[in-house]
């Protein structure tokens, strides 16, 4: 039961006698908290599917970069986001963390597009002054004044919010990372970037910051790793126990993305370590290293990777069972933006109607929870017939 706002009242097993309200009756289908997608990049959609087989460096270096550099032009920006939005919420994803480009104007646009969509959640313009490339780098001062622009300028935004996004560490200077950490002292917004991905990334993190413990400690140097703020950092895949124990301290929250370190040979990240040791941990798509969109797919790769480190350790590391892994990248994710798993009552609700009937017959008569695994495991786009976002219908 909704209130005229969108916000759960409560939860009945029917509907109540007494009720003067409109009744949705959505018959047999399954109603399920919606997706969220803490990382993916929103410029990288095009090009889905390209440079698999190549290692990180590379592929920034040969398909990122010129893509990205494409959204100086408004036109193709509003054409490409458009899409995406549309694309994401379809899929069911309500709520994102989400990286644009560095492009100013751009990622105003992104921010238009998914909140016309009924997609919620933060969006970053990224900062990079320097190892980028000569169509897509900025110097340090137009970066600190085009995200000041980029700050103001999001105050029209309901359901959409900024947040700082230094690409990584290598792609900013130190005296770009300290006008970051002004900024967000200045405007109290959170912070995304990426952090222990690959070994060649973390070697490169040793010469860059010589001074640093880990790589999370670079980023705690210059006030960028929690401690006060919502921080969420993508793929952790080689994080040790002392940047475990510092993410854990400073409220660092992960955002595991199986696709993508499995794509590109990062690795598979230690998910229940993570979790057995109080981190918070979601999941991203990370498209565009990632190549799949939907989550339902997302969080299937992430079982199938947990499986493959459990094989690894001899059994030691328990895999994700379709319930924890329904959990990271839903409710999870709902909860980092403040609400709960499940449907509770306050919360704006957010769900999926997710009709299964071209995938129920078997052997047997399928309980709820065999329903609920073969829906995780087989919907497509098609199957989810009605979206809730912050309360309202978007997709019926």
């Amino acid at each position: 039961v909704l209130h005229d706002d969108g916000s759960i009242q409560s939860v009945e097993k029917a509907v109540p006698q007494n009720a003067d309200a409109e009744v949705i009756d959505y018959g047999d289908s399954l109603i399920m908290p919606s997706f969220v997608d803490m990382h993916l990049h929103a410029p990288q959609y095009p090009m889905l599917g390209m440079g698999m087989d190549l290692p990180l460096i590379d592929w920034l270096n040969t398909y990122t970069f010129k893509t990205e550099a494409r959204f100086e032009d408004s036109d193709y920006a509003r054409r490409i986001y458009k899409k995406l939005a549309s694309d994401l919420i379809t899929s069911g994803t309500t709520r994102v963390c989400m990286f644009s480009s560095l492009h100013t104007d751009a990622t105003l646009i992104l921010m238009e597009e998914l909140e016309k969509a009924g997609v919620t959640g933060y969006v970053g313009k990224v900062n990079m002054d320097r190892n980028g490339s000569p169509e897509l780098q900025e110097t340090t001062e137009q970066s600190k004044r085009e995200t000041l622009r980029w700050l103001d300028a999001c105050g029209r935004f309901k359901t959409v919010k900024p947040i700082l996004t230094p690409r990584f560490i290598p792609s900013c200077t130190d005296d770009l990372m300290y006008g970051l950490a002004r900024l967000q002292a200045k405007y109290g917004v959170p912070v995304q970037s990426h952090l222990s991905e690959n070994y060649s990334e973390i070697a490169w993190i040793r010469e860059l910051c010589p001074r640093s413990k880990h790589y999370g400690d670079a980023y705690e140097q210059f006030g960028l790793f929690g401690g006060g703020y919502p921080c969420i950092m993508a793929h952790c895949v080689h994080s040790d126990e002392r940047e475990r124990e510092a993410m854990r301290e400073h409220g660092v929250v992960t955002a595991h993305c199986a696709g993508s370190n499995i794509n590109i040979c990062s690795g598979v990240a230690p998910v229940r370590t993570l979790l057995r040791e109080g981190n918070l941990v979601t999941l991203g798509s990370d498209i565009a290293g990632g190549a799949l969109l939907a989550m339902n797919k997302v969080i299937t790769m992430s079982i199938r990777a947990s499986k493959f480190r459990h094989m690894q350790s001899d059994g030691k590391d328990e895999f994700l069972t379709v319930e924890e892994g329904y959990y990271l990248g839903s409710s999870a994710g709902h909860e980092y933006f403040g609400g709960h798993g499940g449907f509770v009552p306050g919360d704006y609700i957010h769900a999926i109607v997710v009709d299964d009937s071209d995938f129920t017959e078997a052997a047997h008569p399928l309980s709820v929870r065999e329903r609920f695994e073969r829906a995780i495991y087989m919907m497509h786009r098609h199957n989810i017939v009605s979206v809730w976002s912050e309360g309202k219908n978007v997709v019926c």
